[in-house]
């Protein structure tokens, strides 16, 4: 069975070069410090014995070769490696995930629906919102979604997203809240109130009621659509048998009620690519497994009817009908996913929401990045314009931010009786605001990393992918100015860094940070201060730059690759709703090229993510294996 196939473990790799040339420098530099219940840095050599676990760590890796590299590891206190063990490991490192990865897909693995998915589904499915019946007290904000306030929010997998939910329980009390919900959703389905979307399924019903003929059409096309494929007559004929012993058009209703919960509350429901056909070996998905996961990484939902009959006809094997709908589930509005869902996460912008406890200010702020990130989809812009743009969105209370470009927007009038209103945003060219542009500096974003650690920090991770260790448990705090010193923060800071331990992270993070620093913890640009501000630094590249301004230069320009790898890193990721693997470099790779090469747009990148090998092909794993 697939199933029993798909939770056999990976073969092991043929190749033991780890354990003959790498495994005996770690144990004589490395274990010593890096074992037992607390391994320095939270990194256990002493577990990764084999090709195979090497390859699963393959991230730690790079860091490894950079550490030993500059010197900063082994310490000095310590024996340290020669220059020809480090070129041996570094070789090694090369060798086996950077030059010679030969490509392929991840094993096949079907995965739960994340409530936000389920949510998108079953709205599609009955064709309206399950919501609470809600009184909003003024100034706030209530979840109105009954599926998002029940159903626990999915933990970020290892990829960092919500929809990497291979990993994720079914517990009993999500089964409680499914039956609740679906409960819920079909008393309301079968309601006057929503008839209109009952005879879509099926057809226009009489004074007497639903018949058997339209039960079993209605039961026929909610399957086709639950399970996101052609169902089989055979399944279809068992769960028509129990309906049609009903005398009554109710007692058809509540029978037809039972057997769409059995739907509903099935796994093939609640789990993306349970059904998917295919046999043991490498190969490419099936078309409706394909149009399941076009449509659930660019809306977050399910396939729709167009996307369906393609899937169903065989279509979307044809390059051109593949791209078409690519495009048109791009030009649909429910893409706002890709900004909603996808850019939320990757660069946290939930974190927003406690910036502050006025209501229609915090939505100001957070609605900023989110218009941005749908412009940069909807109208086609070149990946860096994520960090250099002369396009803003902003309103009446979010414009103090943008003083010499507040006069383009169109007035506003509150309405009589409103003393607080979320205001939506306009689209607003930047001539004289030169320090704002992109989203590093749209004031949300910096008021939610208060601070140059926390700034840097978070363009490190966010923006150029590097993931940074765990800070020293005695980091302690930035010394206050003793009797008689006048030192500024920064200065005092370099105080708290100078231990060789934090020096390691703190390269990378100051300079990136203290660039910022003359934007204050609200996000407002400070042209006068009673100290100075410095926003000098150096990359650890050995970049030099004085100003934002200039830091930016350099990312657009020498620092693209890294961005634009990181870009397409994250988007890869979150549309296989894992986290990448070494075998994922050559897919990655060659989008990366190909985006450089014709200064590649966001639709670019949704469509060769869409036709990359990962994406369109899977390993299915055979009952020996």
């Amino acid at each position: 069975m697939l199933l029993t196939a798909l939770m056999m473990p990976a073969v092991s790799c043929a190749d033991d070069s780890y354990e003959r040339e790498i495994l005996p420098l770690l144990a004589k530099y490395c274990v010593a410090c890096h074992s037992g219940d607390e391994p320095s840095a939270k990194l256990d050599f002493s577990i990764i014995k084999t090709q195979q676990d090497a390859n699963a760590s393959f991230e730690t890796w790079r860091r490894v070769v950079e550490l030993l590299k500059s010197g900063e590891m082994p310490p000095e206190d310590e024996e340290r490696p020669s220059r020809l063990d480090i070129e041996n490991i570094e070789t090694w490192y090369r060798s086996r995930f950077i030059e010679n990865v030969e490509a392929r897909p991840a094993d096949f693995r079907p995965r739960r629906l994340s409530a936000y998915e389920y949510r998108n589904t079953l709205r599609s499915l009955f064709g309206f919102d399950l919501e609470v019946n809600i009184i909003e007290a003024e100034q706030t904000i209530a979840e109105k979604s009954l599926v998002m306030k029940l159903l626990p929010l999915d933990p970020p997998g290892k990829s960092g997203f919500r929809n990497d939910t291979s990993g994720n329980p079914l517990t009993t009390v999500i089964w409680d809240q499914y039956s609740y919900l679906v409960d819920a959703g079909l008393e309301a389905f079968f309601s006057p109130r929503h008839q209109t979307d009952l005879e879509a399924y099926s057809g226009p019903i009489l004074v007497s009621g639903v018949s058997h003929d339209q039960a079993e059409t209605l039961l026929q096309s909610f399957m086709t659509r639950a399970y996101r494929r052609q169902v089989e007559n055979s399944e279809l004929g068992r769960r028509m048998i129990h309906i049609k012993e009903a005398g009554s058009s109710e007692e058809i209703v509540d029978r037809l009620k039972s057997e769409l919960k059995v739907v509903l509350m099935s796994p093939e429901f609640l789990y993306r690519g349970l059904l998917m056909r295919g046999n043991p070996g490498q190969q490419s998905v099936d078309q409706y497994e394909l149009a399941e996961r076009l449509s659930y990484f660019i809306w977050g939902d399910m396939p729709d009817a167009e996307l369906m009959r393609n899937a169903s006809s065989g279509n979307l094997s044809k390059s051109e009908i593949y791209r078409s709908e690519i495009v048109r589930l791009l030009n649909d509005p429910k893409s706002r996913n890709l900004a909603e869902d996808f850019a939320v996460q990757w660069f946290s912008l939930d974190e927003i929401d406690h910036v502050s406890d006025n209501v229609p200010y915090a939505v100001a702020l957070k609605s900023q990045p989110l218009d941005f990130v749908k412009y940069l989809f909807a109208a086609d812009r070149p990946l860096l314009e994520l960090i250099d743009s002369d396009v803003a969105y902003f309103n009446t209370l979010t414009s103090r931010f943008y003083p010499q470009d507040r006069k383009q927007l169109a007035r506003y009038r509150k309405p009589k009786g409103i003393e607080v209103e979320i205001v939506p945003n306009q689209q607003i060219t930047l001539q004289d605001t030169s320090e704002r542009g992109g989203l590093l500096t749209m004031p949300g974003v910096l008021a939610m990393n208060k601070g140059p650690v926390l700034r840097g920090v978070w363009m490190l991770e966010r923006l150029l992918g590097e993931p940074l260790p765990e800070p020293p448990p005695d980091v302690g705090q930035i010394p206050q100015n003793r009797n008689g010193q006048s030192l500024t923060f920064r200065e005092r800071f370099e105080l708290h860094r100078s231990k060789p331990a934090c020096a390691v992270c703190h390269d990378k993070i100051d300079p990136l940070g203290f660039s910022l620093e003359r934007y204050d913890k609200s996000g407002a640009f400070v042209t006068k201060s009673g100290e100075t501000i410095d926003t000098s630094g150096q990359l650890p590249s050995g970049e030099i730059f004085t100003t934002y301004q200039e830091l930016k230069e350099i990312l657009v320009t020498s620092q693209r690759d890294q961005i634009v790898r990181n870009i397409v890193q994250k988007t890869l990721s979150y549309a296989l709703c894992r986290k990448l693997k070494y075998y994922d470099r050559p897919a990655v790779d060659k989008i990366v090229n190909e985006l450089n090469q014709r200064d590649g747009t966001y639709r670019d990148l949704i469509r060769l993510v869409a036709e990359s090998m990962p994406f369109r092909e899977t390993i299915i794993k055979g009952e020996s294996e």
